[in-house]
């Protein structure tokens, strides 16, 4: 019997047939996600799925798909999906590591430099109509400005790279876990009340959830740049509005929003309306993959885990917090990449 695979958005061409090598494949030809009961009538004699960033798996889902042995994640971060419970309904789950953070990081840039030179207001008011240059929309360059990195993961890192090459006067670091040789290590108030700019590339967990809060704004040295490209809960979005109201911010740029945040419970269900209407704010809708090929590789990777499940293999990217709890038998696995 063919395993049933659910593909909760639209994928490439190549990938959809890899998949369909394996079993028959429901896809979402998206790009909104199916509603809840939708996915759910999917679901109910579903072998494997394959998940985007809308989607969020907690216990009801799973009591929805009695027969899924498989949750292969087309993206990184694991917020969304409730892996004990995975791990108790026997399901395992893997995630892609590290094609996003390339592309992530330089988006991150773009989004600093967007937000400190005026570039939306810029080309505002170039279709409003130009008559030439005028002294106006004078901003922030990274060349000679303090920049710090807030998480110094392999998207954080990867950051730095690219700050390098920019002549900042001088690059911070904040992370209890981890440090960079080429950057001062600071803590999170230090980067907050010293930065020209700061990058805030964290993973949402307990401890960083509003991280950027009312207290620590307190302290922000005026004017400064603030990049989320993270994940949106560790901001207090109210938090930065209110910053960027009174003075204290610059600007703010995002690309993840607390909305998007789904297994959190209290999450707003919408973007902060006074970010969404402050000038100095520069929001773009979480493309920090959206390159192409990337997105690509990111499919075809996601689909290659899902295989290996399917043939009773470890997923090559099992995500590792729940590989105690989900163990597939260990043997060499005839599905290849």
């Amino acid at each position: 019997m063919k395993h049933k695979i659910v593909v909760t958005q639209p994928i490439h061409e190549a990938v959809l047939a890899r998949l369909q090598s394996a079993g028959k494949v429901v896809m979402n030809p998206g790009p909104e996600p199916w509603s809840e009961e939708v996915l759910y009538q999917h679901l109910k004699d579903a072998d494997a799925m394959m998940a985007f960033m809308p989607d969020r798996v907690d216990q009801r889902t799973l009591l929805n798909a009695p027969r899924l042995k498989t949750i292969a994640c087309a993206l990184k971060g694991y917020d969304n999906f409730d892996l004990k419970a995975c791990a108790q309904a026997g399901v395992s789950v893997s995630f892609v590591p590290d094609l996003l953070t390339e592309p992530t990081a330089e988006l991150a840039i773009g989004l600093a430099i967007a937000a400190a030179r005026h570039v939306l207001a810029g080309d505002a008011n170039v279709r409003r109509g130009y008559a030439g240059w005028r002294p106006q929309l004078y901003g922030t360059g990274l060349h000679g400005s303090v920049v710090s990195v807030v998480g110094l993961g392999a998207v954080g890192r990867a950051i730095v790279d690219r700050l390098i090459g920019f002549g900042c006067a001088q690059l911070l670091g904040v992370d209890p876990h981890g440090e960079d040789e080429r950057l001062t290590m600071v803590s999170l108030g230090e980067a907050l009340s010293k930065s020209d700019y700061v990058i805030l590339a964290v993973p949402l967990l307990d401890m960083t959830r509003h991280l950027i809060n009312e207290a620590m704004l307190e302290g922000v040295r005026p004017g400064q740049v603030l990049v989320n490209i993270g994940r949106g809960s560790v901001v207090d979005e109210a938090a930065v509005a209110q910053a960027l109201q009174d003075g204290r911010l610059g600007a703010y740029a995002a690309d993840v929003y607390e909305m998007e945040d789904w297994l959190l419970a209290d999450r707003p269900r919408e973007i902060h309306p006074e970010l969404l209407e402050h000038p100095a704010t520069v929001l773009t809708p979480h493309i920090g993959s959206a390159v192409k090929k990337v997105r690509q590789a990111i499919e075809m990777r996601a689909a290659e885990n899902l295989l290996q499940a399917l043939e009773g293999c470890d997923p090559q990217d099992l995500c590792q917090t729940m590989h105690d709890a989900v163990r597939l038998p260990a043997s060499h696995c005839p599905v290849q990449p």
